[in-house]
Parts: C-alpha cells; structure tokens; sequence
C-alpha cells in the first residue's frame, strides 16, 4: 500500500525553478498575479468562519495555519503579516531554504519544514489548513486528504484551490497557459491529475470534510487580474469544515 503523497518528479520540477519564487516577473509570475485574491478570500473567510476582530492590523492573531505546498513562502508570508502563527511545509527542500531566508530577511516569524502531510511529526492541531495548487502535484490524493483531516482541528476550516478536469481547462490551463502565452513554463500541469469539484466533496466527505461553499476563480485579460467568478469550469476554490 502506498503511504506517500510526494510525487517526485513534481518536486524536482519546482525544485528548479525555486530561485524564482519571489520575481514577480518570473516563472511564478502567474502565481504573484494570483496571490490578491487568494489572500483575500482566505483572509475573509477565517474572519467570518472564526468570528474574529477586525479592528487591529492583525486580524488573524492566534489562528494556526497550516501552508501545504508552500513553495517560497507567497502565501505563508502575507498569512503571518496578518497575525496568524503559520508553519509552511513543502516537499521540496531547495522551497524551503528560499522560503525561510525570504521570512528571516523580513523578519517573519514562520516556521518552515521539508515535509509532507503524512509525514508531518507535530502535536499541533491546526485551525486552518491551505491547500493551494497543490492537490493536482500530489502522487496519492486519497492519503492526501486523510492526512489533511487528521491534522485539522474539529470545526477546522481546509481552503482547497485547483483546476476542474474539463475540456476548457485543458485548453486554456494547458494548451494556452503553458503552450501559446507561455505564463507557465511546458509541463507544469497534467491534465490527468486535475480534480473535478464534485469527486473533491465526494472524496473530502470520507474524511469527515463538509463543503461551506465553492467559488470559480476568473482571470480578466483587460484588467490584468483574477476575479472571483460563478464560473467553475477552470480554476476553483472551496472552503471546507471538518466535522
């Protein structure tokens, strides 16, 4: 029986480009156009999920997070600005060096560690854990997400972003984001691994995951940016409870 959710040959991949993490104009320059509405969204929610107050500059003070897939840091770093205690894991040890240095550089306070979830050594029982990007990177999705549930708190909240398994994300994710545009560099994505949102619920339900609620996630070429959207039939975000 597989026990291991690290894909090799993904890790080597971003292992490559881990240099880049932080150029905005770089290989994850996709990724830094992403980043607002991502930070966003998760910011909003765990606020209104966890009833938190919003009148400091820090409103996700105590909250623990779990960044899965951290890579450099993109998501960990804006997470702690806003006060939330965050440990960043990645299967990816040149991920994790760029991102501790880029957080002792900024004087953050994050704790960094080259792992995956399965193989995460912690007592911490997380509020919130983030699963951005990664889910269509990971070998095994099933032990995956059980080793997600077992690291999240009872009403816990899981943030899963990836890409529907439809035509319209082969051509637009694949073919035109990697081929014709060239916004990813060729092969960053298999089609194959992509996730439709009805087999993520049906899946997050055997580990006692409860949908909250799903967005469609939208990029205008006019405005340079990503919008929230009803639209699902490319990029997608949910926020799930663990029961």
């Amino acid at each position: 029986m597989k026990t291991n959710t690290i894909n090799k040959k993904e890790i080597e991949k971003f292992s490559k480009m881990a240099e880049e993490w932080w150029d905005p104009t770089g290989k994850f320059k996709p990724l830094h156009k992403f980043n607002p509405i991502r930070i966003s969204y998760i910011k909003n929610n765990i606020i209104s999920s966890f009833k938190l107050d919003t009148s400091g500059n820090k409103p996700l003070k105590k909250v623990k997070i779990l960044d899965i897939g951290c890579g450099g840091g993109l998501l960990s770093e804006p997470m702690s600005r806003l006060g939330a205690e965050v440990i960043g894991i990645d299967a990816s040890n040149k991920n994790i060096n760029v991102a501790k240095l880029h957080a002792k550089k900024n004087n953050l306070d994050i704790k960094y560690i080259c792992s995956s979830p399965e193989n995460l050594n912690t007592k911490i029982k997380f509020d919130v854990i983030l699963n951005m990007e990664i889910i269509e990177h990971v070998e095994d999705v099933k032990i995956f997400l059980e080793s997600c549930s077992k690291l999240l708190k009872k009403n816990g909240i899981m943030f899963v972003a990836t890409l529907n398994k439809t035509l319209k994300s082969y051509l637009f994710a694949i073919i035109g984001a990697e081929y014709v545009l060239r916004w990813l560099p060729i092969g960053t994505h298999e089609w194959e691994k992509f996730v439709k949102p009805e087999d993520l619920i049906k899946l997050l339900k055997k580990y006692n995951f409860s949908l909250d609620s799903l967005d469609g996630m939208k990029f205008n070429i006019i405005k340079d940016e990503w919008k929230l959207s009803s639209d699902k039939s490319i990029n997608y975000i949910g926020k799930f409870i663990k029961n």
